[in-house]
């Protein structure tokens, strides 16, 4: 088993990061402290190739696979938590329509999605108020009227909801999981209501909206696949969608290490560097040690859904792993920090806010856990 990266893989994770930290990291404090993001940085991020890795080219994407796709997302996220979950849902959204969607849709609307047509990104419409894990018990309706459905409900914790042309809708079509069918709605459509913008602790710089449907009419053209199949586009696309919270996971964790390194070298105490005290010598060793354990299960995850391998265990392991070692890293960082980390001074305080939610977004923790139980006892 060869561990090291191809020359392809260096040279594009090398690229990822030139671009993030010449491009991203500059203005990630900024996007923390007004909660925005600026269009144009989504333009350049479509330019290169980061809002469609995982699509062909025959629409507008550059076929890059999940092996350097979550080299790519580590490296956004290292630069800014906030510009790679915004990728991430872009890239989970076009690879749901790229897998199920028909020929024409594909043509449709992938080429938008990669280009980031008009400055604009693309939600993932799943959770509601009333439900995030249990997914299946979703209440917003799709009614059938003749060549159109009509869309009723509310989404909640849209990633992306106030900067995206088009919005991936999972709605009931009948009773069920098996009763779930999914729409690719256009922004604009009358009925097609952006909510109240949540004020969020950390990934400020994603906007975080409700998506509210009412009376909201679409072609049945834009439907995903056969109806029915709702649940299952989901789940798949979720799979994917959590190696990629791994890698970025591993982003914010890497960033952590580097701020604690860099205060390290930098301050004295009892007449010598912190980074000879041995108690602190410890929690770089931990925070290295589990962060390379889960760079190594979000690297496997990845090169199984390349090779067409059923993911739902691993995907599940690398995003609960890999977010609560980056979890670890930014407490120990901000600990080795002392009352710097403490302030907004100091990038740590943003990590650890950033950090955060990468244990509930996509499946929380005790979600992975359950999918894993379930897929390790084969019931």
């Amino acid at each position: 088993m060869d561990f090291q990266l191809t020359e392809e893989q260096q040279t594009i994770e090398d690229h990822a990061r030139e671009f993030a930290q010449r491009v991203i990291a500059p203005g990630a404090a900024h996007r923390d402290e007004t909660s925005s993001f600026d269009r144009q940085l989504l333009s350049d991020l479509a330019e290169n190739g980061f809002l469609g890795m995982l699509v062909p080219e025959t629409y507008g994407g550059v076929a890059m696979g999940y092996t350097n796709y979550v080299l790519v997302n580590r490296q956004l996220a290292t630069a800014c938590a906030s510009t790679a979950v915004i990728t991430g849902v872009c890239n989970l959204t076009a690879s749901a329509v790229d897998q199920f969607g028909s020929e024409a849709l594909k043509a449709e609307v992938l080429p938008e999605i990669c280009a980031a047509k008009d400055n604009l990104a693309a939600a993932f419409c799943l959770s509601e108020p009333h439900c995030g894990s249990d997914a299946a018990a979703l209440k917003a309706s799709a009614r059938r009227e003749g060549d159109d459905y009509v869309l009723n409900g509310t989404k909640q914790w849209i990633t992306n909801g106030a900067m995206s042309g088009w919005y991936l809708v999972m709605a009931r079509t009948g009773p069920g999981a098996g009763g779930i069918s999914a729409f690719m709605v256009p922004a604009g459509t009358p009925g097609l209501v952006i909510g109240k913008k949540e004020d969020k602790m950390g990934q400020r710089g994603s906007d975080t909206v409700q998506v509210i449907l009412e009376n909201c009419r679409v072609p049945a053209r834009l439907r995903v696949g056969e109806e029915g199949i709702g649940f299952r586009i989901a789940m798949t696309a979720l799979d994917g969608g959590r190696i990629g919270i791994g890698a970025l996971s591993l982003g914010v964790g890497t960033a952590a290490l580097n701020e604690a390194l860099t205060y390290l070298a930098e301050r004295e105490a009892f007449g010598k560097p912190l980074g000879r005290l041995q108690a602190l010598q410890n929690m770089v060793a931990d925070i290295a040690t589990e962060l390379e354990a889960a760079w190594l299960l979000t690297l496997r995850a990845a090169l199984m859904k390349d090779a067409g391998q059923s993911v739902t265990k691993e995907a599940s392991m690398a995003k609960v792993f890999s977010s609560e070692a980056c979890a670890k890293a930014v407490d120990l960082s901000l600990q080795i920090h002392g009352g710097y980390g403490y302030v907004k001074e100091y990038p740590i305080e943003r990590l650890y806010r950033d950090a955060r939610v990468t244990r509930i977004y996509e499946g929380a923790s005790e979600i992975q856990r359950v999918v894993i139980a379930r897929e390790v006892l084969g019931s």
